[in-house]
């Protein structure tokens, strides 16, 4: 983890933090940021209940795109206010990451947001749902072709509970251990799922490794109970940054956070060759995407 003590969400930050935070970022580390809180208006009080997520998905979903809210159980009064809290902060963690990051600007795409109302633990998933079980991400309807995926979270629990974290090994040494079961990516398997509208456009060779990697780790029981990981609590008005398709990461408890996905090109990194997709070129010794 490297900590930067940024107190505002707008910069301009000074060029040390920026290129400490590029460095970190790309490496593999989560980025936190201890006096960096999202505070929501007083009118949102009332959005701190479990009762607003839909029991159907695990939390509620914003897209910045067409501003709409799904995912909730907000009465009509409600969801208003709910949409109104998630675009706030979606637009404001957008400023912090471009503020911060200016190299990635012209080649991040801001996707969707989340509001996470439910307690983490106790909740029982099937392994591959549950993100209490250690894991990369990987979307199975969203193809990212080589694109990064960077999330920022925010803990915005009016308790003061932190938000319980644990991170694994490095994502290479993860792989080491996976990859030779995985197989060989199957086209036609990707363009039938992209003909049938099963995937947002057709899975790369990439795609269909990182998924494999995520569904093979969280299933295989033994690597869960015997991996080496670090414990981060992450305090009530705290705020982290990570490349999530890179960092090998578990939710374990926390309640009440709101989340803000992003979608980066590769050319945009300093460092390309640390990215999942050319570490993962390099073991197969194959172009994957």
């Amino acid at each position: 983890m490297h900590t930067i003590s940024v107190s505002n969400w707008q910069g301009p930050f000074a060029d040390a933090d920026k290129s400490a935070a590029l460095g970190a970022l790309e490496r593999g580390k989560v980025l936190y940021f201890p006096n960096l809180a999202f505070v929501p208006e007083q009118s949102c009080q009332d959005l701190f209940s479990s009762r607003l997520a839909d029991r159907k998905t695990k939390n509620v979903s914003y897209n910045p795109a067409t501003v709409a809210v799904k995912g909730t159980l907000a009465s009509e009064r409600e969801r208003p206010v709910l949409q109104a809290m998630m675009a706030a902060f979606s637009a404001t963690a957008a400023g912090f990451v471009l503020d911060l990051l200016p190299r990635y600007a012209g080649h991040i795409e801001r996707a969707r947001a989340s509001y996470r109302p439910v307690e983490i633990a106790g909740r029982e998933y099937s392994p591959l749902k549950d993100d209490k079980r250690l894991h990369v991400d990987a979307f199975p309807s969203t193809p990212t072709r080589g694109r990064r995926i960077l999330r920022l979270f925010c803990n915005v629990n009016p308790a003061g509970q932190p938000r319980l974290w644990h991170i694994g090994e490095p994502f290479e040494a993860l792989a080491e251990k996976f990859l030779p079961a995985l197989g060989r990516p199957m086209a036609p398997i990707a363009y039938l799922l992209a003909a049938f509208g099963a995937t947002r456009g057709r899975r790369s060779a990439y795609d269909q490794l990182m998924l494999g990697l995520h569904n093979n780790v969280k299933r295989d029981a033994a690597y869960q109970a015997s991996a080496c990981y670090e414990e981060l609590a992450f305090p009530a008005g705290s705020t982290w940054l990570c490349f999530t398709d890179q960092v090998v990461h578990a939710a374990i408890a926390g309640q009440y956070a709101l989340e803000q996905t992003f979608y980066l090109d590769i050319a945009a990194m300093a460092d390309p060759a640390s990215s999942p997709l050319r570490i993962l070129e390099r073991m197969t010794k194959r172009t994957l995407c």
